[in-house]
């Protein structure tokens, strides 16, 4: 595996490459990354991982400094899930004095986590991965579906410019309770872990209440009693249309159950896609 910092250093190392894959990270890897990965290196000639915590999406100064960095050890482990390419570039390299562009995209950027973490925030990840997909031009560029508005934004920024990539969504990864892997969850107090189970637990409730023939609100309502019951209060818990992030008219459709909340000042976010129920035409 090749490890380059700077844009021309990665031109180099993909110079003359056949099918090229990009698994975009902030480093932390865990099992989640490391699989996409994986799926990657079945389907890619060449393969570049990149790791790269982009300070421009994060709304809290606190969030941003608590935020796990080890790159030897990320090294190690994209190396041994197949990566070829380690692109580890410093701030300055993104973002050289007097960079002054900003990629927005508006709609599905506003809101659940663009209402909660602000504007700058989906801001910071368009722009950071319109820069990456310019820089490795891949064939196929990879994201996890549990960080599913963030997908819906990149789904609409390749649109929008016509870039020539392709978009694989993987499924989320969990541990052998159901916590959604993340690279925050290593900052979980042990006591307070079996609360953070609150989030799949609403989601499961509220995909138990929409096979049921719950309507939309009355399943987010049940999510969220759900998550009440093992003490935590959700940032919001929304059923939505999953392109637009538009709340969800009924579930004759594709919807995707969504959750943020915060449990020992760790901020977690899942979501669960709901089967469209069939309609009395459709039977």
């Amino acid at each position: 595996m090749r490890i380059v910092r700077t844009l021309e250093e990665l031109g180099d190392a993909l110079e003359d490459a056949d099918t090229v894959g990009l698994v975009p990270t902030m480093g932390a890897l865990h099992e989640g990354h490391l699989s996409l990965i994986r799926t990657a290196r079945d389907e890619c000639d060449v393969l570049v991982v990149s790791v790269f915590v982009n300070p421009t999406q994060f709304n809290d100064p606190a969030d941003l400094a608590a935020y796990p960095s080890d790159e030897p050890r990320d090294a190690a482990l994209a190396e041994g899930a197949g990566a070829d390419v380690f692109f580890a570039p410093p701030a300055e390299e993104i973002y050289p004095t007097g960079f002054a562009t900003t990629v927005s995209v508006s709609g599905v950027s506003e809101p659940l986590e663009g209402a909660h973490r602000g504007k700058a925030h989906f801001d910071g990840v368009a722009t950071v991965v319109a820069k990456l997909l310019i820089a490795v031009a891949p064939d196929v560029a990879y994201f996890g579906q549990k960080d599913a508005q963030q997908v819906a934004v990149v789904r609409r920024l390749v649109a929008d410019l016509a870039l020539p990539v392709e978009i694989s969504v993987c499924p989320t990864v969990r541990e052998p309770d159901g916590l959604a892997m993340s690279s925050r969850n290593v900052r979980l107090a042990p006591e307070d872990r079996p609360r953070a189970l609150a989030l799949k637990a609403g989601l499961d409730a509220a995909a138990s209440a929409a096979t049921e023939g719950a309507d939309p609100r009355a399943a987010e309502a049940a999510g969220l009693a759900a998550m009440r019951e093992r003490d935590v209060e959700a940032e919001y818990f929304a059923i939505v249309d999953p392109e637009t992030f538009a709340p969800a008219d009924d579930l004759t459709r594709p919807a995707l159950a969504v959750v943020a909340a915060t449990v020992d000042q760790v901020r977690l976010i899942d979501n669960q896609p709901i089967d469209p129920i069939p309609t009395q035409e459709a039977l």
